[in-house]
């Protein structure tokens, strides 16, 4: 997989921020998304804490890694899909962590079989799609247009 390209597609969709917010549900991120654990050294920072860049991109790095791992554990045949199901999936990952995509059952479904629409409905018919409403888009579309 083209993983300067994930990284971008990624880094778009999640925003860089150098210090630590609060994410849509209110938990405490910081750089690409990168949501903290309390084993991480920012755990109990305050919101506005400047974090590195050096930092941020160890962090997006680790995630990266993380959400490889997860694909491959979700969808055994991962390194045989199309390159740009992939990267969805990856997408999709870090979005949302392995507990919630492996609730997307007919998306799974839909993947296995080959079947790219029928994954893309099931991307739409979810909480998920309403949550994230323009990144969703765009990659239903990617999906959509597998070959």
């Amino acid at each position: 997989m083209n993983i300067d390209k994930l990284r971008e597609e990624i880094a778009y969709d999640e925003g860089i921020v150098y210090k630590v917010y609060l994410d849509h549900l209110g938990l405490p991120t910081f750089g690409i998304g990168h949501l903290i654990r309390d084993d991480d050294p920012e755990f109990g920072w305050e919101v506005g804490t400047e974090v590195s860049e050096s930092r941020v991109n160890e962090a997006f790095e680790q995630d990266i890694q993380t959400v490889l791992s997860d694909c491959l554990k979700l969808y055994p045949d991962f390194e045989s899909l199309p390159e740009e199901v992939k990267r969805i999936i990856a997408n999709m990952m870090f979005n949302m962590g392995r507990p919630r995509l492996s609730k997307f059952k007919g998306m799974k479904r839909g993947v296995d079989a080959r079947d790219w629409n029928a994954a893309a409905n099931e991307m739409v018919d979810s909480r998920w799609y309403r949550q994230v409403t323009k990144r969703a888009d765009r990659l239903v579309q990617r999906m959509r247009n597998v070959n």
